[in-house]
């Protein structure tokens, strides 16, 4: 099938992390997807070759406002729309698409692919109706779908083969190439984050503590916020990485004993990778992700000390982020796999997506 999805690019790039894992997973299933972004940059370090069409079935398509005149003259009709993330797609497309219809062609089938939670109404309004009522497209329908972590919700992002990957994978020497003197049983850490209020006060820990720590630190935000957060202990060393394609950060967070992730993308692939982890939620302005989090640590089933961490690092109650010993830390590793073992018993997101297109075609 022809896919179209479109994908605004917010901020911080998760949005079109997303939708590219997406569209790599429709092509390497025989699907062919268009990418529509209003900022394909990002792509240039996070997917190399995309932007030269240099993956096999996956066209990127620059979404600029308006449309270049003729843009859509040449382009297949679609199968399937995906707007990801509440994105209305192009007007100069939905305008198309109208006319198209109005000619007795078959509309495609319209997904607007929702964040992730874990929250209840996720599960009420995962496959429901969305009419579209106003507009040149009016009388048509959209379909909510929502990715998740339970059986009732359209899953995550999973690759056929990433167990396997995964069990192939040589940390050590992928440290080496990237030319990280990582010390010789330290604790491995990765960061990326957006601004944890606790983060000056771990890395403090994190120096005095008994077992040694080398942190893999995020170019960006992650990086800055360790400049500025004062001398560290002895037992703490900072690195820098590089800006990381996909699948180079999949192999971070394999390599590291504790990651610190932030966003949508990042978790599902902390998540994959059965290491304890720490998730710096997306704060809203209105303090809607309180509840999300607490959510997300209900369903993870977390312990206590983990629950308290992740309060602490995201600022959403007074509980203290104690850096954790070697004890604690197996506990949280164990949480982790344990939720990664649930999810595997469940369809992965590409695959009820598809699923999904040939039921409402």
């Amino acid at each position: 099938m022809q896919w179209d999805i479109f994908c605004r690019v917010i901020d911080n790039f998760g949005d079109v992390g997303v939708c590219w894992r997406l569209s790599a997973q429709l092509a390497r299933r025989g699907e062919r997807v268009r990418l529509w972004l209003d900022d394909p940059q990002a792509l240039a370090w996070m997917a190399p070759g995309a932007l030269q069409g240099d993956v096999p079935g996956i066209e990127v398509l620059h979404w600029t406002s308006p449309l270049p005149a003729g843009r859509l003259g040449d382009l297949p009709p679609a199968d399937v729309w995906i707007e990801a993330f509440g994105c209305d797609p192009p007007a100069e497309c939905v305008a198309q698409l109208a006319d198209h219809v109005a000619a007795g062609a078959h509309a495609p089938v319209w997904i607007n692919l929702e964040y992730l939670s874990a929250e209840s109404y996720v599960e009420r309004s995962h496959r429901l109706p969305s009419p579209v009522m106003s507009g040149p497209a009016r009388g048509l329908g959209k379909w909510f779908f929502y990715p998740g972590f339970t059986e009732r919700t359209g899953g995550l992002l999973r690759e056929p083969d990433l167990l396997k990957r995964q069990a192939a994978f040589q940390p050590e020497v992928w440290l080496a190439d990237l030319r990280m003197p990582v010390r010789n049983g330290s604790r491995r850490v990765s960061l990326f984050c957006y601004e944890p209020p606790a983060l000056s006060n771990v890395l403090q820990q994190a120096g005095q503590a008994a077992d040694a720590s080398d942190w893999l630190v995020t170019p960006g935000r992650a990086w800055q916020l360790v400049q500025q957060a004062g001398p560290v202990g002895p037992g703490c060393r900072l690195h820098a990485l590089p800006l990381l394609p996909q699948h180079d950060f999949d192999h971070l967070l394999w390599s590291a004993d504790l990651n610190f992730v932030r966003g949508e993308d990042s978790l599902a692939r902390a998540l994959w990778a059965g290491k304890p982890f720490v998730w710096h939620i997306y704060p809203q302005h209105d303090d809607a992700h309180h509840a999300k989090l607490q959510a997300f640590l209900d369903w993870m089933q977390a312990p206590a000390s983990l629950r308290d961490f992740h309060h602490a690092w995201n600022g959403t109650g007074a509980a203290s982020a104690d850096w954790p010993d070697a004890a604690t830390l197996q506990d949280w590793e164990g949480c982790a796999r344990a939720a990664r073992e649930r999810l595997l018993a469940q369809a992965d997101l590409c695959s009820q997506l598809i699923r999904f297109v040939l039921e409402k075609r």
